[in-house]
Parts: structure tokens; C-alpha cells; sequence
């Protein structure tokens, strides 16, 4: 996370303009290079009041960061108008040119041109994502059912929620914490609606019909080519996740009865052991093979060497330095928050800061003893070697070549989390023989192939509410169809319209664009389909995809660093190809990567008679 525009930035806008009318290359050269100063100088500015927020939720800290953000959010838009003003001049250097698109277009919160508006936008903003962060389930106070739950019991934040949903096999229990969880969006829906409102007129001044067509714009190609190839992407890895969703419906029927679970029907989402039904690595003890104990528990081996949150994360540092990367620096260790403190609160939501583009990179987690937790910490550690990387670049070229690289680095180093790496590292004692494959790979998918359709249709449902198709009482409706029609799920009961469920989702009131996290999990394979490539003696794998780690290839260290180095300077099918050879994004490495599992998920579904399809 990287502020690029803070405080000041306005007053110096007002203090200096360009002429009316701006004919010449040279001056939208020095526009971009006044522009670039003045941003990466005070950028630093809006990162630290953000990450006070985020670590010491008060009300002074929240009227801090909206007074920040607020400035910034008012200077990013006035410089992006400024930049359309060289759409059409002549002779513009390639970098130059580059530097003004995404001036113009790289805004995730587009403000309207009236101060006023501004204010209450970034009001808005802060007002929705506190209210995530501070939001929680009273069962004391429950206006619907509260299952199990005692009358007096306290009320639970949504850690403890999670946690419920991760662990309980007791149905009402899941019904009753699930439902409870969305008691706290319904009264965002208002300041969302005008949120929505006020993007879109500050998208509008920019030349874009709506804020979802300036998202889709940021991906080196035109906005409605995306969409399709976020469609073309999901087609081709939607049987693998049919076949995983029909087999699941299955285990569940037998655990919960077909009165609940019913066949050829959307799965009631409370029961698949996550709050969102996003992963459902939780419920792997349910749908596990018999013989899927791989031998070891991760999360029980952390917990045994009694590994802190800082230790975890050293374990996440030595896995970069065995590429050949840079140890992180000192002030990382000093200025990262690892835990949740006891006196205040803080967003846990774990997350990457680059707070002053170059060095002063941190983490923010509340980290738990878990196997999930250890993996996340190599993910977030991702972005920050990404961010390192690239601090040689001029301001506005610091990023991923597209927002999906960034999440999807993280992920390919995850995957290198194997048996054989926790081995090495001495987590566990013996690599588990391939016929223990299948258990691992069904976890794994009931993470990341689960997860396929949930990260396509959350940003579908933005672009239709950005573009008006859907209106405001609509909302919940076209959450849940859309739910239904890509993943199959459905809610334990019927949903109110003023229930605004998407505001349970912490990426909808962050307002955080979340197609690059669909992306990151079709890219992760491609990038450690390659990188294992590289890895290898002879450039070919020596054995299947699930089973390599790159841990300690300094020749895949130095072609992953090659990328990462290039940041956004050039369109990201010219990074792509820098790391894999390919210029096209490609799901074929995820099918060759789960090929076992689909082989296994067939058969299995041929066994047990399971219907396909919802």
C-alpha cells in the first residue's frame, strides 16, 4: 500500500498552473516532471497519516486521515485533469505519454472537480471503512435469531466470528454467526450509495462514463477488452471448479442431510467454513480422502516450536534471501505491526506498505500460529520485495505491471510452500510419498480454485452499481444472483433488500478494486510454472508442478527480479513475457498444476453419483 498524493499537494496546484492551453511536448514533459516531484515528496505524507489510522483507530485519528485523504484524493483528480489536457498533443515521449495515462486514469477514488464534494467523498470513505473495522456481532442485542448463543453472551468482533465460522459443525451455530456478521453492513448502504454517486462525477470529469470503465482502463487495453478476457480466464478454468463444487455439495449433503444441502442446488453459503465462502480450506476434514493425512500438521508444528509472529516472519524473509534478494531492512522489523495489541484497535485485515517508495516497507498483521498465517506472511512479503525492486524507477512507474502482478508474486512464492520447502527449512521431518498428493491438492484447491468465481463477480457487481444497471435498491438482489450464477451459492435465508451484504466484504466499503485478486490466482500459476522452469538444471520439470519449490534457486531469483525491477514502466504482457516467455495471461498452467486433482474429482464424482451443476 503506497499513497502517491497527500497534504500540500492542492495549495501547490493553486499556486502554480499551467498556461490555458498546452501545445508542445516539452511542457507536458515538464508537467509530468513537476507532477512526479511533488507527489513522490509529499506522498509520504498521506502513507504515514494512513497507517496511524490503520494501527490506532481513534476519532482523532480518523479525522487525520480524512483530512489527508481528503487533500490527496482533491490532488489526484486536479492532476489527472491536468494531464487530459495533453491527450492530444503531438510528439510526446513513450514515458512521458505513459506517465500521463496513468495520471489520468490511475485513480482508484476519482473526486468531483467541487471542493465540497471532495470533503464528503473522503468523509465517506473513511466512514465506511471504519465502520468495517469496528463492526460486531452482539448476540445481547441480536434482532434475529441467535442460534445457540446465550441471550448475555458478549459481543464478538469479526476475528471471533471467523473463527466460529472456521471451526463449528453445529448448522444453527454457522446460520446464526453468519447472519450475524451481516447486521453491520445494512447501515453503510446510504453512504455507499452516495459514495457510488460522487466517484462517478469525479470519473466523469475525467473523460470516463463510470468508475468501473476507469478501473478497466488501467490494463493496457481497452476497458471492454478486459472484461472479456476476465471472461476468457473463468471459462477456462470453470469445469475444474465444477467438478470441485459438485463433489463438496456432496460431502456436505452427507454431513448436514439433503434437507439442507440439496442436490443440483447452489450450496447454502454459512457452510462452507469461511465468512465470505471465498476459501473452504476450512471444511477439508469434511470432504478429505481417507487416506489425505499427509503426516505432518503445520499449524501444530508452529504451535510445538511455539514460533512467534516475528519468527514466522523470518521464515518468510529467508525464503526471499535464498533467491539471492536483499534481507529486509532494520526499520522493517522495528516499524511492522505483527500482532494485535491489547489496548487499542487496529484493522487486522493483513496487508503491504510501501510507506516512502523506496525503503520504509512494513507489513500489518494480526498474525495467528496457523499454517494459513504462515503462508499469508510469505504472500504480504511478496509485495514488499516487489516494492523494493522497483524504488529505481521514476515515481509514476513504481507498481506492478498490472495490479494482478503484484498480488499474484506473493502467491507464486506461496506455492513454493511445499512439503519438500518445509522440509528444508525443518517444519517438518519427511516429505510426504505422492500418493499422500491428492489430500494436499484438495486443500489446496478448496483455497484457490474456490476462490475463482467469488474473485470474478465482486467486481462484476461493482461494475454494474458504477454504471447504473443496478440501482440502489438493488443492491442485495444482484449480489446474490450473481453469486448464484458463478459460484453457486446461495444464502441460509432470504435476504432483505436493505440487508447491503456486500458491505460484510471488506474490499466493497475499502472500496479496493478486487480483480486483480482473480488475476493473481490464474498469474501465480503461469509464474511458477516458470520459474520452476528456471529452476530446473535443463529448463524442464523434473517432476509435476505441485511438487516444485524454488527455495534457494538463485537462477529463478534473478529472472523473478528482472520482472519485478521493470515496475509499470513498460505494459505488462512485455513484464509477463520477461519472467514466463508469454505474452498473453493463461490459465493452462493452473489446469496442469490441479491435473491429478480433476483426474480424482471425476472419478469420485462418477463414484458417489454426485449431480453436476446448480
Amino acid at each position: 500500500m503506497r499513497f502517491r498524493f497527500s497534504a500540500c499537494v492542492v495549495l501547490f496546484l493553486l499556486a502554480t498552473s499551467l498556461p490555458a492551453t498546452a501545445q508542445t511536448a516539452e511542457e507536458a514533459k515538464a508537467f509530468v516532471d513537476s507532477a512526479e516531484t511533488v507527489l513522490d515528496r509529499l506522498g509520504e505524507r498521506a502513507a504515514r497519516a494512513a497507517w496511524v489510522q490503520a494501527t490506532y483507530i481513534t476519532p482523532d485519528t480518523k479525522k487525520m486521515s480524512a483530512r489527508t485523504s481528503e487533500t490527496l484524493t482533491a490532488a489526484a483528480s486536479k492532476f489527472a485533469a491536468e494531464a487530459a489536457r495533453f491527450n492530444d498533443t503531438e510528439g510526446v515521449p513513450y514515458a512521458v505519454r505513459r506517465k500521463l495515462d496513468f495520471l489520468r486514469s490511475g485513480l482508484t477514488m476519482p473526486a468531483p472537480p467541487d471542493s465540497q464534494k471532495t470533503a464528503r467523498l473522503t468523509e465517506r470513505s473513511v466512514d465506511l471503512e471504519s465502520a468495517y473495522a469496528q463492526g460486531e456481532w452482539c448476540p445481547g442485542e441480536a434482532s434475529s435469531d441467535r442460534g445457540p448463543f446465550a441471550e448475555d453472551a458478549g459481543c464478538m468482533p469479526l476475528g471471533e466470528l471467523t473463527d466460529v465460522m472456521a471451526r463449528s459443525r453445529d448448522e444453527d451455530s454457522l446460520r446464526a454467526v453468519w447472519s450475524g456478521w451481516r447486521t453491520v453492513s445494512p447501515p453503510m448502504q446510504d453512504d455507499y450509495t452516495q459514495f457510488v454517486e460522487l466517484m462517478n462525477e469525479g470519473a466523469r470529469s475525467l473523460g470516463f462514463s463510470d468508475v468501473g470503465a476507469m478501473w478497466r482502463s488501467n490494463y493496457d487495453m481497452p476497458p471492454a477488452e478486459f472484461a472479456e478476457t476476465m471472461d476468457r480466464l473463468w471459462q477456462q478454468v470453470r469445469p475444474l471448479y465444477v467438478e470441485l463444487h459438485t463433489y463438496v455439495r456432496h460431502r456436505l449433503a452427507e454431513q448436514y442431510g439433503e434437507d439442507v444441502v440439496a442436490p443440483g442446488e447452489p450450496i447454502p453459503a454459512h457452510l462452507l467454513g469461511n465468512m465470505w465462502a471465498q476459501s473452504w480450506t476450512n471444511i477439508f476434514p469434511l470432504v478429505a480422502p481417507e487416506d489425505a493425512d499427509p503426516g505432518y500438521d503445520l499449524t501444530e508444528r508452529i504451535r510445538e516450536e511455539d514460533l512467534s509472529p516475528e519468527e514466522m516472519v523470518e521464515y518468510g524473509e529467508g525464503f526471499f534471501t535464498s533467491l539471492g534478494l536483499d534481507p529486509l531492512p532494520e526499520t522493517f522489523w522495528a516499524r511492522s505491526l505483527f500482532e494485535k495489541p491489547a489496548d487499542r484497535q487496529v484493522v487486522c485485515h493483513a496487508s503491504a506498505w510501501d510507506v516512502d517508495d523506496q525503503d520504509d516497507v512494513r507489513i500489518k498483521m494480526c498474525i495467528e500460529p496457523t499454517a494459513e498465517d504462515f503462508q499469508t506472511i510469505h504472500h504480504e512479503l511478496g509485495h514488499n520485495y516487489y516494492q523494493r525492486a522497483y524504488k529505481e524507477q521514476p515515481p509514476l512507474f513504481r507498481g506492478s505491471a498490472n495490479d494482478g502482478f503484484h498480488e499474484a508474486l506473493g502467491d507464486a512464492v506461496a506455492l513454493s510452500v511445499t512439503p519438500q520447502y518445509l522440509q528444508q527449512v525443518g517444519l517438518i521431518d519427511e516429505v510426504p510419498p505422492p500418493e499422500k498428493d491428492i489430500g494436499l491438492l484438495l486443500r489446496s484447491a478448496l483455497d484457490k480454485v474456490a476462490f475463482l468465481p467469488f474473485g470474478l463477480m465482486v467486481d462484476k457487481w461493482r461494475w454494474q452499481v458504477f454504471s447504473g444497471e443496478v440501482a440502489p435498491a438493488e443492491y442485495n438482489e444482484a449480489w446474490w444472483d450473481l453469486r448464484e450464477q458463478y459460484q453457486g451459492i446461495a444464502p441460509p435465508e432470504e435476504r432483505p433488500e436493505k440487508a447491503f451484504d456486500p458491505g460484510a466484504k471488506y474490499h466493497i466499503p475499502a472500496n479496493t478494486p478486487y480483480s486483480r485478486y482473480f488475476l493473481a490466482r490464474i498469474l501465480q500459476f503461469q509464474f511458477h510454472r516458470s520459474l520452476c522452469e528456471e529452476a530446473s538444471p535443463d529448463g524442464q520439470l523434473d517432476g509435476p508442478l505441485h511438487r516444485c519449490s524454488v527455495y534457494g534457486s538463485e537462477r529463478a531469483g534473478d529472472r523473478l527480479y528482472e520482472m519485478m525491477a521493470m515496475g509499470k514502466e513498460r505494459p505488462w504482457p512485455e513484464a509477463l513475457e520477461a519472467l514466463t516467455g508469454e505474452r498473453e495471461m493463461d490459465a493452462s498452467a493452473m489446469l496442469d498444476y490441479y491435473a491429478p486433482l480433476m483426474d480424482w474429482l471425476r472419478e469420485q464424482n462418477d463414484r458417489l453419483g454426485a449431480e453436476s451443476g446448480w
